[in-house]
């Protein structure tokens, strides 16, 4: 089951430095840092630009070495971003460094993802009730008292449990292809319903699809615009971490315990109705996974949100990170960075 070739640990570490080093902040509007240098001094500029740098980190969090990447100034307004399936913090690599000038972005990988340690299943419960928990402690070892949600794919299940069990630590949402209404679930759920009806290994044996070379790239480029614009640095990066000893059983076990998020889903759309945060949706709208079914039903219980289908697909960022980055800009300028300024304009009068 799942049986696929291990991948050389050299060429994905190249890939990563790679595109690490080639990953410019994203143009979002405004004039740049450079264009106003002689108006501003070379020391402020400077601060601007290693704001926007990424910084690498990892920590311990319940006995789990976690990774983490980090842009941004530690006391501007905190975008929690919670990766989806089958990739890592790797999916936000540029748009950290395109926000990182007025935001603080924290962005883990889960255990068994991307960076972060693999505990074996007997020494760690691989369930979303879990992940949440060690991503609340996360977040409560930094330090971090309010922030706002990135929520994609499992970063949805991940992230609504965080926001229903702390409604007063989330400013905003930011919702990108991540379910919260039985809506979503359509046809690429049929093989999973399965399995989860009949854990059989004959029922897991297409799921074995998912996490092999060609059903990772296909994740990124079903449903985008233009193929050529989707780097293969995306699967091959993935696929390390997929093909680790003991990572395929790791993804079934997600993979079924994926069916304990739809319960939850009338508790977090209670949630929406009586905290109503501000919500931002970016959705790639030929998305098979996650398809515009599931964005649409968000406009029932949500009072201030912002809703933007764009035309691309699972990974909208890969193709329209530069859109997404605007709307985060604009939408985080008039429900948290402008409320923020205005608090301590109030308690500075005082």
């Amino acid at each position: 089951m799942f049986k696929s070739k291990p991948m050389a640990r050299s060429l994905v570490l190249s890939a990563t430095m790679l595109t690490s080093s080639m990953a410019a902040p994203l143009a979002v509007g405004g004039s740049s840092p450079q264009a106003s240098a002689g108006n501003v001094s070379r020391a402020a500029v400077n601060a601007v630009e290693n704001h926007r740098q990424t910084a690498h980190n990892t920590i311990t969090v319940n006995g789990v070495e976690i990774f983490y990447r980090e842009a941004g100034p530690v006391d501007a307004p905190t975008i929690l971003l919670l990766h989806g399936f089958p990739t890592s913090s790797h999916m936000f690599r540029n748009l950290m460094p395109a926000l990182g000038d007025q935001y603080h972005l924290v962005a883990p990988d889960y255990p068994g993802f991307g960076n972060s340690a693999q505990p074996s299943m007997k020494e760690f419960v691989y369930s979303f009730d879990n992940l949440a928990t060690l991503i609340e402690a996360f977040v409560t070892k930094l330090g971090i008292g309010q922030y706002s949600l990135y929520l994609m794919d499992y970063g949805a299940p991940i992230g609504f449990r965080l926001a229903a069990k702390h409604p007063e630590r989330v400013q905003s949402l930011i919702i990108q292809n991540g379910n919260a209404y039985k809506e979503g679930l359509r046809d690429f759920w049929d093989p999973i319903r399965k399995y989860w009806k009949d854990p059989t290994a004959e029922n897991a044996e297409p799921l074995a699809a998912f996490i092999s070379p060609e059903g990772v790239k296909w994740q990124y480029t079903h449903g985008v615009r233009n193929e050529n614009t989707i780097s293969p640095d995306n699967w091959k990066i993935d696929l390390h971490h997929l093909t680790r000893e003991g990572n395929p059983e790791i993804q079934l076990a997600l993979f079924y315990d994926y069916q304990n998020n739809v319960p939850h889903y009338p508790a977090w759309q209670a949630y929406f109705r009586k905290y109503q945060p501000p919500a931002l949706v970016v959705w790639g709208k030929n998305d098979y996974i996650f398809p515009a079914d599931g964005a649409h039903p968000y406009k029932q219980d949500l009072k201030h949100l912002e809703f933007h289908l764009l035309d691309t697909g699972h990974f909208a960022l890969e193709e329209d990170g530069i859109v997404i980055a605007r709307h985060i800009r604009r939408f985080l300028e008039r429900h948290v960075a402008g409320n923020q300024r205005e608090t301590h304009r109030a308690v500075a009068k005082k």
